[in-house]
């Protein structure tokens, strides 16, 4: 049997979305017969099932790195100062980072058992793993380095593209991570043509691995969640509105579309779940019946048993030329079965995978069209209150069939 050992920052599936897709990977790769083992640096007992070990890492205390790490934290709470400002640009990352990667490296070496390939997860900006396994040249014939978004921030597309602290060590770093590791993943192709664009290495090395689909047995009652009523016309955009997602075209179209047709006040709701910390006041102005907000994120069995019941799921993505990225919830709106309202760039990789005649469409900022939009939804609602996506082919591109067919041709390189 193969073996894969995966080394991910995070396996907690409330603390990111980075961390669902990461589970929601695991997990499968167990599905198609791979005997997995997993090291992580969730600071916490995690159990993803007795048939896969998983090993949490722990944390160097008795290092330099460590000493200055605290000691840091002590002085920008005692004098108010960030610190982190000036260190970043001296050594492209803080000492916290440093230890940590040097915890995880250690653990490498202890619990490497001669896997045939090494699989590299982070979450969010942090790229730990990939770091640790920098400093472990033996091992770089069998990594392979999985890359979820953009890195550094300054290789974001815009609006999202900024220069972030130690940016000149942060784009060495992930230069070095292209040269390095044997392979590359990537969970969409444009993200991964861009980020080849920037590092030539990547357009040979890479694979795209889709996120996948994550299965839990957790649910909770829909009856006992006040903002929902099943029998209604519900609307949903799950997932943190930062700045460049900018809900207020959504809210506006939905707005109009109501006024267009009054009747269906009594029978629709638009419902938005997580953070908006950029909009709150926009989103806080317009909650009337129609509009609900969490204002905060939602377990994620509470969200994915509403993404299963709503009439119609949303992706929003930020206004721009192009948007790489593959929604992690982009696979549980697929497995969800509903209609998608995707408001987004012309060049965007959900667009690629729904379709160019995939109606329902537009940008974020074009009120009038999102109006039209949810009206041609809401009366297809009317007709047959059981509308479906109907698109078996994205459930299998973000299943176990694209997922096997992709680990197979890997393994076909891996063995030649």
């Amino acid at each position: 049997m193969v073996k894969i050992l995966i080394i991910s920052e995070s396996i907690d599936i409330e603390d990111s979305s980075g961390s669902k897709v990461n589970v929601a990977l695991i997990q499968n790769l167990k599905k198609i017969g791979y005997q997995v083992k997993v090291l992580h640096y969730t600071r916490k007992e995690i159990q993803l099932g007795s048939d896969i070990e998983c090993i949490s890492i722990p944390e160097i205390k008795f290092s330099l790195n460590y000493v200055l790490s605290r000691t840091q934290r002590i002085v920008q709470r005692v004098l108010k100062v960030d610190l982190s400002i000036f260190l970043e640009k001296i050594f492209g990352n803080s000492f916290t980072f440093f230890n940590d990667s040097k915890s995880i490296s250690k653990a490498i070496k202890k619990c490497f058992n001669d896997e045939d390939i090494i699989f590299t997860l982070s979450k969010g900006a942090s790229f730990r793993p990939h770091h640790a396994m920098l400093s472990l040249p033996n091992l770089h014939d069998k990594w392979l380095a999985y890359i979820h978004d953009p890195f550094p921030f300054h290789c974001y597309p815009r609006p999202y593209d900024f220069l972030n602290k130690g940016a000149f060590y942060k784009e060495n770093f992930m230069k070095l991570v292209s040269l390095k590791a044997k392979y590359s993943g990537f969970p969409s192709l444009y993200l991964q043509e861009w980020m080849g664009s920037y590092f030539p290495s990547f357009l040979k090395s890479g694979i795209v691995i889709p996120h996948q689909n994550l299965e839990i047995k957790n649910s909770v009652n829909n009856c006992k969640i006040d903002y929902f009523d099943k029998k209604k016309f519900n609307m949903l955009h799950a997932g943190n509105l930062m700045k460049e997602r900018n809900p207020e075209g959504l809210i506006k179209g939905y707005k109009l579309f109501l006024e267009r047709n009054p009747r269906a006040k009594e029978v629709t709701k638009l419902i938005l779940l997580g953070q908006a910390r950029d909009h709150k006041e926009y989103i806080k102005s317009n909650i009337n019946k129609n509009l609900y907000w969490s204002d905060g994120n939602v377990p994620f069995a509470e969200v994915n048993d509403i993404q299963n019941e709503v009439s119609v799921n949303i992706i929003l993505e930020a206004k721009g030329h192009i948007s790489p990225f593959l929604p992690g919830k982009f696979p549980h709106i697929i497995n969800a079965n509903k209609p998608v309202l995707l408001l987004g760039p012309y060049y965007s990789e959900s667009k690629r995978l729904l379709g160019n005649d995939y109606p329902f469409i537009t940008e974020i900022d074009d009120v009038d069209k999102i109006s039209k939009l949810i009206e041609q939804l809401y009366f297809n609602w009317i007709e047959n209150k059981n509308q479906q996506l109907g698109r078996e082919e994205l459930a299998d591109y973000c299943g176990l069939p694209n997922l096997e067919k992709q680990m197979n041709q890997l393994f076909y390189s891996v063995t030649k």
